[in-house]
């Protein structure tokens, strides 16, 4: 069972004169087989929360743990290992090359892991087909639609098989039936593969797929949650 750790996280910015605190103080713990969710508006720093998990940024204080590893102490080389052959990241950005196939696009980290392109093609295959996208697999994404091309960068956060599921808001440009099975094939992962996963969303209705939720606010994990969360329903 793998688990997710951060002790008194920190992570602020310089806005000119002003100090932004975008993390400030962030104690949380995740464990195998749960789907945690993060809600919060934007700008309650619950990006810069994920990218501090997901290795892609230092903390000014505080530690991160993944499996009793300190994220912040690796090197350069030690922390790409994690990104590449640990970390599932589903970003708000999906950086796909829009001349290649949906297929090249959500395969690209195998070859770097050690399989070969058979085992690549056959593998991402199977993650396209889940995400809906069977019958898109060989279209380059430049003529697929937004939600096509964030379930294209879905599938490429999940080819490595992650020991690690981080998702910042996965189903922005998705349709309400696609994003149930999102969120729905999100929580699953987690729960099947016995993997940690912190969902970041403002969107209330997202949270009835979670295992547990915590609220972002000016940096910090408050008590409570909003009244609206009330209303979602799985």
């Amino acid at each position: 069972m793998s688990g997710l750790e951060l002790r008194e996280v920190a992570k602020h910015y310089r806005s000119g004169s002003e100090l932004v605190r975008a993390v400030d103080g962030v104690s949380l713990t995740l464990s195998g087989g749960e789907l945690v969710g993060l809600y919060g508006p934007s700008g309650s720093g619950k990006t810069t929360l994920l990218l501090l998990a997901a290795g892609l940024m230092a903390p000014d204080s505080g530690t991160v743990l993944f499996d009793s590893r300190d994220i912040g102490k690796m090197g350069n080389r030690e922390r790409a290992r994690y990104r590449l052959g640990e970390v599932g990241f589903v970003t708000q950005s999906f950086h796909l090359m829009p001349r290649a196939s949906a297929l090249d696009n959500a395969l690209i980290k195998l070859p770097a892991a050690g399989l070969t392109l058979q085992q690549a093609r056959a593998r991402t295959t199977g993650w396209l087909e889940r995400v809906g996208l069977g019958a898109r697999i060989d279209h380059p994404v430049e003529r697929l639609s937004m939600g096509e091309r964030q379930r294209v960068a879905i599938a490429r956060a999940l080819v490595n098989e992650p020991r690690l599921l981080l998702a910042d808001e996965p189903t922005g440009n998705l349709d309400s039936l696609r994003t149930r099975e999102i969120l729905a094939l999100l929580r699953d992962i987690c729960h099947e593969r016995d993997v940690p996963g912190l969902l970041v969303t403002h969107d209330p209705e997202a949270l009835a797929f979670v295992d547990r939720v915590h609220t972002l606010r000016d940096g910090r994990l408050t008590d409570g949650l909003h009244a609206e969360l009330s209303t979602a329903t799985p």
